[in-house]
């Protein structure tokens, strides 16, 4: 797995691209503003950028745009997102292309070493890898809509894993159920939601992701 690394925080960077190296993990280069991201991208050629939402100069969403932007010019690249906290507007900017090979976890989520490279290998895998704590505030900051009201507290609890990025399986087993029954409260949501059911995990998420943002967007 080859990795260029975006973060303006000269000891995160390193000790990351540290941590990852211990791992067996190639970085290939290292940048601190987005510009020096980009040429990374383009000259190295990764499987997977991790970068920091907000960089030089103002610190505001520079990291999202260079992400948005490297996906343009590389479709196939894997981007994990870090951010101290949760963005949602930019989280929508970075999802409305879609969620395959995409993640987007809080900084405390790196001290979470195990937790951390198990999301970097599932978005470097095509799959989606959202920080729990990131579907819990859009899940609440979500409009009061009459479909999102319809959902069981089951049905709730599986959107959210859902979001995510965990696949049936995995969420019969968080949830110590059957995988019929979980793949019958996804039927059950994605008609609730006015969604058209899909078998692709990286869709799906999508979707549910799109319709909570949106909602919350609209009510700001």
């Amino acid at each position: 797995m080859r990795i260029v690394i975006a973060e303006d925080d000269a000891l995160l960077r390193e000790g990351l691209a540290l941590l990852l190296r211990a791992e067996g993990l190639d970085v290939v280069a290292t940048a601190g503003d987005p510009d020096a991201f980009l040429e990374a991208v383009d000259a190295q050629r990764p499987d997977v950028a991790i970068v920091d939402v907000r960089m030089p100069p103002t610190h505001t969403d520079e990291g999202i745009v260079a992400a948005v932007e490297a996906r343009r010019r590389h479709p196939d690249l894997a981007v994990l997102v870090l951010s101290a906290y949760v963005e949602q507007a930019f989280a929508t900017s970075l999802l409305a292309r879609g969620s395959a090979r995409l993640g987007y976890l809080l900084k405390e989520r790196v001290g979470r070493v195990e937790e951390f490279l198990v999301a970097l290998h599932r978005v470097a895998e095509g799959g989606t890898a959202i920080d729990p704590e990131v579907v819990a505030q859009l899940l609440t900051r979500s409009r009061p809509d009459e479909r999102l009201r319809r959902l069981t507290p089951r049905e709730r609890d599986v959107l959210a894993l859902m979001a995510e990025g965990l696949g049936n399986a995995a969420i019969a087993e968080r949830l110590v159920v059957s995988d019929g029954a979980v793949h019958k409260h996804i039927r059950s949501i994605f008609a609730k939601l006015d969604l058209a059911p899909t078998d692709r995990t990286d869709r799906r998420v999508a979707a549910v992701l799109h319709y909570l943002e949106g909602g919350a967007a609209r009510r700001s």
